[in-house]
């Protein structure tokens, strides 16, 4: 069976057309793309002249990034109207990378261990079975690569900003974007991650100042966080 909720994928298609659109739906994901893009190439050594696979690439705003930092990319989705938007979007850009139409346990089974990084970002939360994706990320990981996933804590504070505060006071993202249910505790994720033979190297967490309307990355992993895992060598 493959991983994926079909009322999700018909969600993010409806709103596929408004990917690039710095003001649309998506502005946080072009807010945060910065920071993300600056801690996957520090903590990975470095994107330049790497393999990387974009699990869950969308619209591809962090594929092209990473392909922006010299990096070779393979992005993957089961979102077809999204990825045809990614497509498009090369066309503007200039940049090379390679879209497909498929899901992470695929890669992992039609090309094992090929990948020096790979990222998983804003993902989990939105698919059946995330412990699935996290072994089938790190099954296509070469032996050393570093893994960078995504997601959100689930915890009476997560609800409040994630969902409440997000979707419903600040208006940042669509109602309904989040499921309380589906988010992760950094310790299940880190479970995950050592079922599938990695190793948790950090978790960092990332906040936003409604204030200031800034984000920033720090320890307070208490809503949004990324977990950087490596394949050990």
């Amino acid at each position: 069976m493959i991983n994926v909720d079909n009322a999700e994928l018909k969600k993010f298609a409806a709103l596929a057309h408004r990917w690039w659109d710095p003001n649309s739906e998506f502005k946080p994901l072009h807010d945060i793309n910065p920071l993300r893009l600056d801690y996957v190439d520090r903590a990975s050594g470095g994107l330049a002249g790497r393999r990387v696979l974009d699990v869950g690439c969308g619209g591809g705003i962090l594929s092209e990034s990473m392909a922006g930092r010299g990096a070779a990319v393979i992005g993957v989705d089961l979102g077809e109207k999204a990825l045809k938007v990614a497509q498009l979007h090369l066309l503007e850009s200039g940049l090379s990378v390679d879209y497909r139409l498929q899901a992470a346990e695929t890669v992992a089974q039609t090309e094992p261990a090929s990948f020096d990084v790979v990222t998983c970002m804003e993902m989990l939360e939105h698919v059946p079975d995330p412990a699935a994706t996290v072994h089938a990320c790190a099954a296509a990981a070469k032996p050393g690569a570093s893994l960078f996933f995504s997601t959100i804590n689930r915890n009476p504070k997560a609800y409040l900003f994630a969902i409440v505060g997000a979707e419903y006071v600040l208006k940042l993202l669509p109602r309904g974007t989040h499921q309380y249910e589906k988010f992760l505790k950094p310790s299940e994720l880190s479970g995950f991650c050592r079922s599938a033979g990695l190793e948790t190297a950090e978790i960092i967490g990332m906040t936003y100042n409604p204030l200031s309307r800034v984000y920033s990355l720090g320890r307070d992993a208490s809503v949004n966080y990324i977990l950087h895992a490596r394949k050990p060598a």
